[in-house]
């Protein structure tokens, strides 16, 4: 099993990809936007979509949209070819892709919206945290293409203040900000158990 940049060499898989999309969405019964083949190979031939390959096998799926003039993107389509499920290669690819993404696009917030338990989970473990939809992109193209989802009037009713999908971010200036905050952290208790320590040794002299 590999997971690999895909490329336009990898375009053959864009119909087995949207086959198995819109069957997930039937078998969850949930909101999964509907893809088109042509729109998959155009992510994979721009080098925006990681793919799994079992030999010559696909296996699993996943691409980088950019909206709001690159200051957003999101790790979309998600998924997993039924003969590999439950083996953690969703984590994997997941791992795979938002890397990508950071390395493409390090200064966009990363942005997921789902109903998927295991996909929060796997967000949750990158350093996303939940938000309100008025903290994602405001580009009406990316909101536009929730219309092909079974929940898309909820969003409609609501004015788009929520759904039920539910919103996750990453923004990698907080990040480093918490990740300083913590280096500090750490810093100090080192220093402190070294002061300790300097001071049992003198008390003990």
């Amino acid at each position: 099993m590999e997971i690999v940049i895909a490329n336009k060499s990898h375009t053959v898989y864009a119909n087995i990809i949207c086959d198995t999309i819109a069957e997930a969405a039937k078998v969850r019964g949930t909101g999964i936007a509907k893809r088109q083949p042509a729109y998959v190979s155009e992510k994979m031939e721009n080098g925006n979509a990681v793919i799994a390959l079992d030999g010559n096998k696909f296996a699993g799926f996943c691409y980088i949209e950019k909206w709001g003039h690159g200051k957003f993107v999101a790790n979309s389509g998600l998924i997993v070819h039924p003969d590999y499920r439950n083996i953690g290669l969703a984590k994997q690819i997941k791992q795979v892709i938002f890397k990508h993404s950071r390395t493409k696009f390090p200064e966009a917030k990363v942005f997921s919206i789902t109903t998927g338990l295991a996909v929060m989970k796997l967000n949750s473990d990158l350093g996303y945290k939940p938000v309100t939809f008025s903290e994602l992109t405001d580009d009406q193209s990316f909101w536009d293409g929730c219309k092909t989802c079974r929940n898309f009037d909820v969003l409609t009713r609501t004015e788009r203040k929520m759904c039920l999908c539910t919103g996750m971010l990453f923004d990698p200036k907080k990040q480093n900000s918490e990740e300083t905050s913590e280096v500090k952290e750490n810093v100090f208790k080192r220093l402190k158990n070294i002061k300790q320590n300097l001071f049992l040794k003198k008390d003990k002299k």
